[in-house]
């Protein structure tokens, strides 16, 4: 699990745990992550945690390395570590800033496939979910960073699905909608775009997110390869309980 440091990671993380999932918590933030490890084992769940920057390459390699190490097996992928900040108009950008969350939020998202398929290629099974967005298929003034990496990411999915379906791999995008993390503070102090005018009651605890991301690596779901499941437009359905 990338971006296992809080919001929506360290909720699924936690929330896979409690389901019998051994897990692997990745975060830049190595402190952050060792704690939530520490919470999981005491609740008696299997947990490794790893810092990693997911927008190189080695380190997210290593990731996946140190999984097949403790556990001998990698079989759940799940690609979640995004960023949004800074919120601008594209021209009053830094380049090297733009530059820096497609590194994050797309290229993190390939290394993540990149590392876990063939190690989920060789016993012919695995689930990989790629957080999604629906700034995916919108364009949002302010985000014209977040909205074309989001994109780029949904493309991946869909790219992935046709490669290695056949392979036993399932690949499934989660569009969770407005989540009550970290990043909703950086929109909301953006002032741009209605995103930013929102009620913070309008968000979803990111514990509900978590849940859509266990149920989308259960049979249940296995019909959903490929596509970028919406959350918000299912609410009602068995992944809100």
């Amino acid at each position: 699990m990338t971006g296992a440091s809080r919001g929506i990671g360290a909720a699924t993380v936690t929330e896979l745990a409690g389901r019998g999932v051994a897990v692997v918590l990745a975060a830049r933030s190595g402190a952050e992550i060792a704690k939530i490890c520490e919470e999981i084992e005491r609740a008696g769940g299997k947990a490794l945690a790893r810092a990693c920057d997911v927008s190189i390459y080695a380190d997210v390699a290593n990731v996946v390395e140190a999984c097949q190490r403790r556990f001998g097996r990698l079989d759940i992928l799940v690609n979640n570590a995004g960023i949004i900040e800074p919120i601008a108009r594209l021209a009053d950008f830094d380049p090297e800033e733009w530059s820096h969350v497609a590194d994050v939020n797309y290229k993190g998202v390939y290394y993540g496939l990149r590392a876990a398929i063939p190690v989920m290629q060789a016993p012919g099974a695995g689930v990989i979910v790629n957080i999604s967005s629906g700034a995916a298929t919108s364009a949002l003034e302010g985000w014209s960073h977040y909205c074309s990496t989001k994109a780029a990411v949904l493309s991946l999915t869909r790219c992935v699905d046709k490669e290695y379906r056949e392979k036993g791999i399932r690949v499934v995008g989660l569009s969770p909608g407005t989540v009550a993390t970290e990043m909703q503070v950086v929109i909301k102090a953006s002032g741009i775009k209605a995103v930013s005018q929102l009620d913070p009651s309008v968000h979803i605890p990111p514990e509900r997110a978590a849940r859509a991301v266990a149920w989308l690596c259960t049979e249940a779901a296995s019909d959903l390869a490929g596509i970028d499941f919406s959350l918000k437009t299912r609410l009602g359905e068995s992944v809100s309980g």
